[in-house]
């Protein structure tokens, strides 16, 4: 055998360092430390009957091709795809179905989520159904004739229930439905839902894959090149691709993805359990924590419990009293950076969800998300407790 053979390939490393050495870490030609920004719209046919790997940069950009790559390795799948944001990865996926036919959504789904069945893809003949995935019972029950997808998101945004991926996803199977897993809160660093029988991973790596608040950015991994074959067909139709200047950037981040989940998580652990004794907060909510109804089901399929904490405050007046009197995290949309990120779901993430229909999923008026970032923990808690004390 020889000895080019005997060289590990990216697939058999472990997560650290298939971070940093994902196959295209080095440039070929020059033997650059990073990938090369192909800032270029158009590539030349040297021959035109022999076209080359890249024609036309919606269709395919070699800077954009290594991310996809990248994704691919670390989620364990057949294709990645690089979209402009993490809706435009969702909505792709999503025309995967056709006018007549239906998808079961876990009911507490990301508003941006909801927002695009409800008053988008349901104009256009997708019908949805909501329900409450912590319950399989209730999933089996929305089964219908015409039903063709199931669409889980665990721990679910933002009261971070848990749906079991393997019971679900081999459900589906029997049934012969797509089923779709929106993987952003835990990342391929915590948890592989391809491995467990999900057909396509989807993130918004605008969060925790890029991680610096500077990049809006959505990733698709497919199990198989079937797949993979019909949402790139969707990519290049729709155009909904990321551009070489963001994929570099993206790549960046993805690189310290470990380091920052690992500390990240500490500090979201600690926070929790002080929350959970804090006399001002009404309930929290986080899957690390004892007494989480999903807990068990949670530590079967994933290998940490995240860096976001829902918790409630007890009243809308009060968690706008508390966003106004913190000072380190930022308020605001979004989560997953390595500043902390303190957001408020019934005017942010999920504004788009009627008043009824996010109390109904347990998004209360006094619920607030909070994404841990890299600062101390010790001043992160301090700061929370004299808004709180407020």
């Amino acid at each position: 055998m020889s000895e080019e053979n005997n060289k590990p390939k990216p697939a058999d490393r472990r997560f650290a360092t298939k971070l940093l050495h994902f196959g295209a870490e080095i440039d070929e030609h020059t033997g650059a430390s990073s990938v090369p920004i192909f800032q270029a719209s158009t590539f030349h046919h040297h021959d035109i009957f022999n076209p080359p790997d890249f024609d036309y940069s919606r269709s395919g950009n070699p800077t954009r091709q290594a991310l996809e790559d990248y994704i691919a390795l670390l989620e364990g799948g057949a294709r990645g795809f690089a979209f402009a944001s993490g809706m435009a990865a969702i909505s792709t996926s999503f025309l995967l179905l056709s006018a007549g036919e239906h998808v079961i959504v876990t009911e507490d789904v990301y508003g941006g989520t909801y927002r695009l069945l409800t008053s988008i893809l349901d104009r256009l003949g997708i019908e949805s159904t909501f329900v409450d995935m912590t319950d399989f019972d209730a999933v089996k029950a929305t089964l219908k004739p015409n039903t063709k997808a199931v669409f889980m998101e665990t721990p679910s945004n933002p009261t971070l229930k848990i749906t079991n991926i393997a019971e679900t996803a081999a459900w589906a199977k029997e049934h012969g439905l797509l089923t779709m897993l929106d993987n952003t809160f835990m990342t391929p660093y915590h948890q592989r839902p391809i491995e467990l029988g999900v057909d396509i991973v989807l993130h918004s790596a605008t969060k925790f894959l890029s991680g610096h608040s500077d990049v809006l950015a959505g990733l698709a991994v497919t199990a198989d090149e079937n797949l993979g074959r019909r949402l790139k067909q969707l990519q290049n139709g729709l155009g909904t691709v990321l551009s070489a200047q963001e994929s570099w950037l993206l790549m960046r981040g993805m690189k310290t993805l470990q380091a920052r989940m690992e500390h990240s998580e500490r500090s979201a652990r600690r926070l929790a359990q002080w929350l959970s004794q804090h006399e001002e907060v009404k309930a929290v909510y986080y899957p690390g924590l004892e007494g989480h109804p999903g807990k068990e089901i949670h530590e079967k399929q994933s290998l940490g419990y995240g860096a976001v904490v829902s918790f409630d405050v007890g009243s809308g007046e009060r968690a706008k009293t508390l966003l106004s009197k913190v000072q380190l995290p930022l308020v605001a949309v979004s989560l997953g950076a390595v500043e902390s990120i303190l957001s408020y779901p019934a005017m942010m993430s999920h504004a788009a969800m009627p008043k009824e229909v996010r109390h109904a999923r347990g998004i209360t008026d006094g619920l607030v998300r909070y994404s841990v970032g890299l600062e101390d923990i010790d001043d992160l808690i301090g700061d929370l407790d004299q808004a709180l004390r407020a």
